[in-house]
């Protein structure tokens, strides 16, 4: 299991835009991705539950990737999640 701590860029947050590029990224591999904030815990590769998280600009995130590809997937989901997920 890996782990790694993140600050959300993204100006309006995780708002539908991004949760769909960060859940369409995450889907791409086949360990556990999951996003602490807070007390709240949520599946990344879900639209819905990222954007339910309410997660706003400047925010600090906690990512989790456990599996087999984990080192992959925090590799690429972290860079991405620090460019803006395409909104920057």
């Amino acid at each position: 299991m890996l782990s790694k701590t993140l600050t959300v860029v993204n100006p309006s947050g995780l708002h539908l835009r991004p949760a769909g590029v960060l859940s369409q990224t995450a889907m791409k591999f086949k360990c556990d991705v999951i996003i602490e904030c807070g007390e709240k815990r949520v599946i990344a590769k879900s639209v819905l539950n990222v954007m339910a998280a309410g997660i706003k600009c400047g925010t600090e995130i906690n990512l989790i990737c456990d599996g087999e590809d984990e080192a992959d997937a925090m590799d690429t989901i972290s860079k991405a999640i620090e460019s803006g997920l395409g909104e920057m």
